[in-house]
């Protein structure tokens, strides 16, 4: 009699387990790490403009 209550207890933990409506919280699933941002037009990015604004400035330097 204990044995069969005890196999009951698994089986319905099981099925709960299974169905998703029970059981122990499961941590979210891992999402894959998203890549760096990057700019998407030249304005966005700061070493575009920061270098332009350089041959703005000094249009004769040989070094821009």
């Amino acid at each position: 009699m204990l044995v069969a209550l005890f196999a009951l207890a698994v089986y319905l933990l099981v099925r709960m387990v299974q169905r998703g409506g029970g059981g122990l919280p499961t941590s979210r699933p891992k999402t894959p790490p998203t890549p760096p941002r990057r700019p998407v037009a030249p304005d966005d990015d700061l070493d575009f403009l920061r270098d332009l604004d350089r041959k703005r400035k000094h249009p004769g330097d040989p070094d821009s």
